[in-house]
């Protein structure tokens, strides 16, 4: 059983994708512990309703971001968690982190990248006109939606289209495709498991 965990900073809508695809899909993995970084975060509420324990901190209570990835590291390891999923969690991961899970860290980035990373990729995508963006899922480097990408999916940007439209049409790809990534990372990891048995 692959124990994974989620990061969240917003409403957790990849996160609630990916608990029901191991409620319904029969995938050997279970979410052991939601991370987040905004205690008012829909998130957590979603994780409460499906009884996945929380773990929220404050960054400001904290004297760096090393300190907090400490933690974060001690809380991950308590869980038993093999891999990380960043679902819209909205920091850059450091290098504590990094370190403790490195090539086990997953991001969902809505753009096809390396087109339009960071922050609002979808307004950054509408805004240059381009005709088609779409959804990546990569693993995560020390740089901003720098890492390996592991899938793509493109979404196209049609002429009556609105920011709120585009968004919709991508969050439905972000919900399928993240879920297919995992499934192929838990599989890949139990065969893994059966090798060194």
């Amino acid at each position: 059983m692959t124990k994974i965990a989620v990061f969240a900073s917003g409403s957790g809508s990849n996160f609630q994708a990916l608990a029901e695809a191991i409620q319904t899909e029969g995938v050997p993995a279970e979410i052991s512990i939601l991370i987040s970084d905004q205690p008012d975060a829909y998130a957590i509420t979603r994780a409460e309703h499906l009884g996945i324990p929380v773990f929220v901190f404050r960054t400001k209570e904290y004297s760096s971001k090393a300190e907090f990835e400490g933690l974060i590291v001690e809380k991950l390891r308590e869980a038993g968690v093999d891999i990380i999923f960043l679902a819209g969690y909205m920091r850059l991961i450091g290098e504590t982190l990094l370190t403790a899970f490195a090539g086990k860290i997953v991001n969902i980035h809505p753009s096809l990248l390396p087109a339009f990373p960071g922050k609002d990729a979808i307004g950054q995508a509408f805004n240059a006109g381009v005709k088609v963006t779409g959804v990546t899922v990569h693993l995560v480097d020390e740089g901003m939606d720098t890492g390996p990408i592991i899938d793509q999916e493109s979404v196209r940007i049609d002429e009556e289209d609105t920011r709120d439209t585009l968004q919709k049409k991508i969050q439905q790809i972000e919900h399928q495709l993240y879920p297919k990534v995992m499934k192929q990372l838990v599989s890949a990891a139990a065969k893994r498991e059966e090798v060194k048995k």
